[in-house]
């Protein structure tokens, strides 16, 4: 299967072969990889080495252009969206990465808890809604387990590929999971956890033509069994080929800033939720700490949660919406979400059903 040559073994398997590194990731170059490629069993791919990405324009490939804002100064902040209306506010607030929280997908589509009820059907709907607003602009999505064992993980990451995705977080709790940020989790041996990202990897690399995905291996393991152990879980998924480091639920700057040294050079992602068990750290302070990307998981669901229950008390209480809607007419709603694109694309292929709206 494509994707397999990249794994270095010097081990044979249970079919007695030897999958041998190819000659442009053999151990004669160590410079490149910070001695990867010496190690059985550590994944290697010279097309995605970060140096590829240093120079040039911003690709407008989601993907591609993900890799090159991870490679270059400065943090990634991608604000959490849970449906249409919110990723066009974080696109017109000038956000230049978005983060699809499964949290928020749950609740915004089913109206649900984040206890494993959403689906990878649910999942992939709302990432090709989301990656469709502006095809360039990174979308990073949860994709929790990868929903099963190793061949259905492969379908999640190929799914989330030609949704126009950009990158995915897989995590090492069990299939009956729950959010990052609730109490009582439980997680999964540390081989299943690394063959839930060899599978992720493997599938990516299975892409006729290649593909720039990004593959997030995340641990929900400080909770249950500590910091040491969720650092050497993720360690461990960058040997199989995460190209990015997620501990949920680090509690402390402490606690970042040892998790990004133990971790260098991977590039490491903090999820920020308040009242969770992170800290409210910044956008500042979280760079300042090491951190490459920080997402706001539940930004704009909590945030309709409070406004959409202010209006509907306004609306009880005095029987109008007029104090709510706070000056906004249909027209300026609709051009928040896209109305003038729409329109001037009609009219440009010689339409006329909209020249008056």
């Amino acid at each position: 299967m494509p994707g397999l040559e990249l794994f270095g073994s010097s081990e044979p398997t249970t079919q007695s072969t030897v999958v041998e590194l190819p000659a442009a990731v053999s151990a004669s170059t160590p410079a490149e990889t910070n001695g990867a490629a010496s190690k059985p069993g550590v994944y290697y791919n010279p097309r995605l080495d970060p140096k590829n990405y240093l120079d040039g324009p911003l690709s407008i490939d989601p993907s591609t252009r993900l890799r090159q804002m991870l490679a270059r100064p400065g943090i990634v902040v991608a604000p959490g969206i849970c449906d249409g209306i919110s990723a066009r506010c974080a696109l017109e607030a000038g956000f230049t990465c978005l983060y699809q929280s499964g949290a928020a997908t749950t609740a915004s589509r089913l109206g649900m808890p984040d206890l494993a009820i959403a689906t990878l059907n649910d999942f992939v709907e709302a990432g090709t809604m989301h990656a469709s607003l502006d095809p360039t602009v990174p979308v990073i999505a949860d994709a929790d387990t990868g929903f099963g064992g190793p061949a259905m993980v492969a379908r999640t990451v190929t799914k989330y590929i030609r949704a126009g995705l950009a990158a995915c977080h897989i995590e090492d709790q069990v299939q009956t999971k729950r959010c990052g940020h609730l109490m009582g989790k439980q997680v999964v041996s540390r081989e299943e956890f690394v063959t839930r990202i060899r599978a992720a990897v493997i599938a990516r690399d299975s892409v006729p033509g290649g593909s720039d995905f990004v593959v997030i291996g995340r641990t929900d393991s400080a909770q249950v069994l500590g910091m040491d152990e969720a650092i050497l879980r993720l360690k461990l998924a960058a040997d199989a080929g995460a190209d990015v480091c997620f501990i949920e639920g680090v509690k402390t700057a402490e606690l970042l800033k040892s998790t990004v040294a133990a971790l260098a050079p991977k590039p490491v992602l903090v999820n920020v939720i308040s009242g969770g068990l992170t800290p409210s750290f910044t956008c500042q302070e979280a760079e300042d700490m090491g951190a490459k990307i920080i997402i706001f998981s539940l930004v704009s669901c909590v945030a309709a949660v409070h406004g959409i229950r202010a209006a509907m008390r306004s609306l009880k209480k005095t029987g109008t919406d007029w104090t709510s809607a706070q000056g906004m007419d249909p027209k300026a709603f609709f051009e928040v979400m896209g109305l003038n694109e729409v329109v001037t694309l009609d009219a440009r292929a010689g339409g006329k059903a909209f020249e008056e709206v």
